[in-house]
């Protein structure tokens, strides 16, 4: 039986080694070389790609990136928890009417979706704007936050909250000592999902904000296609793969915190 589950296994671990670790492997190995100019088959060592890229411009970019995705975080969160609220506590006829309106958007192809809003931001005067780009990261993302706390509010015991109201608790208190509390697994992952793809977006950037707000995945596109400079575009990717790798321990370590005992302490 083993045998037979450790053949099912081969060809997972062989698409994870093809799409995920040599692409990887490669990255890595661009970021720490140089090639000759005499020889390009022959690289040698340096690390000044990564000195590089600790110049003040690239670390305004990096920070102007967080900012906008913490901005873009934070406002789905601010819109999606109440959403996932609302909808877990509706019919669930109804429930999958409206998760149905918010699945339904990500089946289009999010540059055309893009583009609406274009469109639709250029009526306004917004367009290319920091509000524009936070606008059409918010409606691409926030599928990504709603789902999972969703998904948390319907796994919660109900007669944990009739206990709280048995034991005079009101509808507040019930909802911060027992709901939330229990429900930030689904917050914890809800941010990271909406996190990671917002501080390395390049497409929406470029086109709600013009090409005149140069955040870090637009930078790395700019190394790569324009530049041609893959040593330098590969440092810039290996940095934000670790402030993302480091993001995501911290966030699962406060999604321990927080759902460990049901409870957060007050």
């Amino acid at each position: 039986m083993n045998r037979t589950i450790k053949s099912f296994l081969y060809p997972y671990a062989i698409w994870i080694a093809i799409m995920i670790v040599i692409p990887f492997f490669l990255i890595f190995f661009y970021s720490i070389t140089q090639s000759r100019p005499d020889s390009p088959a022959i690289f040698r060592f340096t690390l000044k790609h990564y000195r590089e890229f600790f110049k003040t411009e690239n670390i305004n970019i990096l920070s102007k990136s967080v900012l906008l995705a913490v901005e873009t975080t934070v406002l789905c969160l601010l819109l999606g928890y109440p959403a996932a609220w609302i909808i877990a506590k509706t019919k669930a006829n109804v429930q999958n009417v409206i998760l149905l309106l918010f699945i339904l958007p990500m089946w289009i192809n999010m540059l055309l979706r893009t583009y609406a809003w274009q469109v639709i931001l250029g009526r306004t005067g917004i367009l290319y704007t920091d509000a524009a780009v936070v606008i059409g990261m918010i409606y691409n993302f926030i599928p990504f936050m709603v789902l999972p706390i969703y998904t948390a509010i319907t796994k919660i015991d109900k007669s944990l909250i009739e206990a709280a109201n048995d034991l005079g608790a009101n509808s507040k208190e019930a909802f911060l000592k027992v709901v939330f509390p229990l429900s930030m697994p689904g917050v914890v992952t809800g941010i990271v999902m909406v996190f990671l793809p917002a501080v390395s977006s390049f497409a929406i950037p470029r086109l709600l904000g013009g090409g005149q707000y140069v955040l870090i995945g637009n930078l790395i596109e700019k190394q790569f296609y324009l530049l041609n400079n893959w040593n330098f575009g590969s440092a810039i990717s290996v940095i934000l793969m670790i402030l993302i790798l480091i993001s995501m321990r911290f966030m699962k370590k406060s999604g321990e915190m927080g759902g460990k005992g049901g409870a957060i302490p007050w």
